[in-house]
């Protein structure tokens, strides 16, 4: 549709939006609307192994084409309020494994709507979101992670709408993003369809491959519990008959593992072991071991004692029984 008496290409969208209804989609009962999706990652937050969830800052962006907003007058692509996207029909996209949401309105609404004058629309909004991320922690802290921004429609089957990543560069990183213990090595998008009761729905995946950076585990776990195991090592050079010393070193290393053992363990509550629970647990039984073989050797160390007390005096026996016969 085509508004030619318009004298300036805004009032003659507006024009059009006088006969339009945004409850129904473009080329009803005909094709499918094809929606072009696109996403820049303005930030993501920290990993959560806790609540098995990640937080993102996005660019959301989506287009397509409704050739009841085609003007021919004027060759200008316009950008329009974001109280316009309330006026015109745009598609239910929602995100499948988001746990919570919100849009940014500081200090207006983080919204961007821009129509060409073929009716191809691009529809931009501001989004953080708290999405659902399901780890397998077996080898953390030197685990792998993939975590994805799923997406489809809510109420349109493929009938109504195709969702399709852009082209080229369907993800996008801001420079500047960085996250505290992990370091993004992959971005991969996918296109499937998912069949429910109602209908099969098109959906976008964005795999987010996280690889853990180990720097901060490396200084707070793996070095000081190794030196804590060193550390119980010197009581071998202790002189035997310095049993306080050598008891209290030992008791100290193993209350400092144990200590440590409980201090990571509850940041990270699973139902199975982790490659740390495997280390602890490993530098515990060497202090513990260390302790135990103190008190084998002073044991050993009273037995032979009592054996040559016994000798000794077995031989001043026999020594002064030789005496008494001579």
């Amino acid at each position: 549709m085509s508004v030619q008496d318009a004298a300036t290409p805004t009032e003659s969208f507006f024009r059009l939006l006088d006969d339009y209804d945004h409850r129904i989609r473009p080329n009803f009962n005909g094709a499918p609307v094809n929606v072009t999706c696109d996403i820049f990652v303005q930030s993501m937050g920290s990993v959560k192994e806790t609540t098995m969830d990640y937080i993102i800052n996005v660019f959301f962006r989506q287009r397509w084409n409704d050739p009841r907003l085609s003007f021919t007058r004027f060759n200008e692509t316009l950008t329009l309020d974001a109280s316009v996207v309330g006026k015109i029909w745009v598609p239910d996209v929602f995100f499948v494994n988001e746990k919570g949401a919100n849009f940014h309105d500081v200090t207006t609404a983080n919204r961007m709507l821009r129509v060409d004058p073929t009716g191809t629309i691009l529809y931009s909004t501001r989004l953080t979101l708290t999405l659902a991320c399901p780890m397998n922690l077996y080898r953390f802290p030197m685990d792998r992670q993939q975590c994805g921004l799923k997406m489809e429609s809510y109420g349109k089957t493929e009938a109504d709408i195709m969702l399709h990543w852009k082209w080229t560069r369907p993800v996008e990183f801001d420079a500047s993003v960085e996250l505290p213990q992990f370091y993004v090595e992959n971005i991969r998008t996918n296109r499937t369809v998912q069949n429910y009761n109602t209908g099969q729905y098109t959906r976008l995946t964005a795999t987010f491959d996280l690889q853990r950076q180990m720097g901060f585990y490396l200084i707070q776990v793996y070095i000081p519990t190794m030196l804590i195991v060193i550390l119980s090592w010197v009581s071998f050079w202790i002189n035997i008959e310095a049993a306080p010393a050598r008891v209290a070193l030992g008791i100290t290393t193993v209350l400092t593992m144990t200590t440590q053992g409980s201090a990571q363990g509850g940041d990270v509550k699973v139902s199975y072991v982790k490659a740390i629970d495997i280390w602890l647990a490993v530098c515990l039984l060497f202090v513990f071991a260390a302790l135990i073989e103190f008190a084998a050797v002073n044991f050993m160390s009273r037995q032979d004692k009592n054996n040559d007390r016994r000798r000794q005096e077995k031989e001043e026996g026999e020594k002064s029984e030789v005496r008494t016969f001579l």
